[in-house]
């Protein structure tokens, strides 16, 4: 059986993204959590990941790193999931977008990290924050547009590899409060009720570890967390 080694499920958005595919598509695997910012951590992670981060996907002898990298991994061994559209146009839009992801969006990521146990008041994050959201909304309306006719996903009825590579971005808009349009709203509706991201959310929710980014010291309007956690 596959081990896919991850960090906090409350926090680790590259982690989330191969879990909830893997899981959404009922591919067997053993999950190993290591704890970020623990005296161990990098220690731990290096055991596994050259690179001394996570998520990695262990199958055998081949390890594989780097969120994208493990859905491409993924999509190789399951072509009858189709995990990356079938359509070569449409293909080639998903692995653009999913790569513009993992390359970019560092004002984002810094303002609005990842954070599932609460719900912050929208305010005013800086003019970079701003355009990262215009241009992520951008390409989730185009892509609905150009090829999601089908169902509530970027490419129709599959939820697949973009879709993966965008859910972080959605529980960060979601947590921050960030206003939208009807259609983005939907899109982020349908990727929250995902069973597989629900399952994540409630796991992360019971999580003991805090890490206290500046954002996360604001005072939530709403809180999710379990009493102990």
């Amino acid at each position: 059986m596959m081990k896919l080694v991850i960090a906090n499920k409350l926090y680790s958005s590259w982690s989330m993204r191969p879990w909830i595919l893997m899981r959404h598509l009922g591919i067997p695997f053993e999950e190993v959590l290591i704890p970020l910012r623990h005296e161990d951590t990098r220690a731990r992670i290096l055991e596994y990941s050259p690179a001394g981060k996570v998520p990695v996907l262990i199958d055998g002898e081949a390890r594989v790193w780097e969120s994208l990298a493990i859905i491409d991994y993924l999509a190789d061994l399951h072509p009858e999931a189709d995990i990356w559209p079938r359509e070569d146009l449409a293909r080639a839009h998903a692995r653009s977008i999913a790569a513009e992801m993992h390359a970019g969006f560092a004002p984002l990521r810094k303002a609005m990290p990842m954070f599932l146990g609460a719900r912050f008041a929208h305010r005013d994050r800086g003019d970079e924050v701003a355009a990262d959201v215009a241009r992520i909304v951008a390409i989730w309306r185009e892509a609905r547009e150009r090829f999601g006719a089908s169902g509530p996903f970027l490419f129709g009825k599959t939820f697949g590899a973009a879709d993966a590579m965008y859910a972080p971005t959605v529980t960060r808009l979601d947590t921050f409060s960030w206003p939208v349009d009807a259609a983005t709203r939907a899109y982020m509706d349908a990727i929250l009720a995902l069973p597989a991201m629900q399952e994540w959310r409630e796991a992360a929710l019971d999580e003991p570890w805090t890490i206290p980014y500046e954002p996360l010291l604001e005072e939530p309007v709403a809180t999710f967390r379990r009493a102990g956690a």
